[in-house]
């Protein structure tokens, strides 16, 4: 079989259990989140994923409530803002417990699960 993803150029850290990056069920396999890239192992590179747009994870203006928001009202999502980048679709969501945030006109929208494996 071919691989059809895109490759991660010059990587020589190894992704597993332990290796110190979060693990998400992407899909029927395991991807780690790492510096604002899904990471797949895969023979021997590391393939580039993206959580595709999808009914678990769509892409509208679902503004997350209050009560939902698992970060201050205030909080903006950027580099450094303490919560991980998620390549989603064409655009980058952050995971805030176990949820996508895609930062939008000033509130965050709900783009869906995102499980935590490790």
């Amino acid at each position: 079989m071919t691989c059809t993803n895109p490759k991660h150029e010059n990587h020589p850290h190894v992704h597993g259990p332990g290796c110190g990056h979060k693990a998400v069920r992407h899909g029927d396999h395991v991807d780690y989140l790492h510096d604002g890239h899904l990471h797949h192992p895969h023979d021997d590179h590391v393939d580039e994923h993206v959580i595709e747009i999808s009914a678990k994870n769509p892409d509208p203006c679902a503004p997350v409530t209050d009560d939902g928001l698992g970060h201050e009202q205030d909080h903006v999502h950027g580099p450094g803002c303490g919560h991980e980048a998620v390549p989603h679709g064409d655009h980058v969501c952050y995971l805030v417990d176990g949820r996508l945030h895609h930062p939008h006109d000033g509130h965050c929208d709900d783009h869906g699960a995102l499980e935590v494996v490790g």
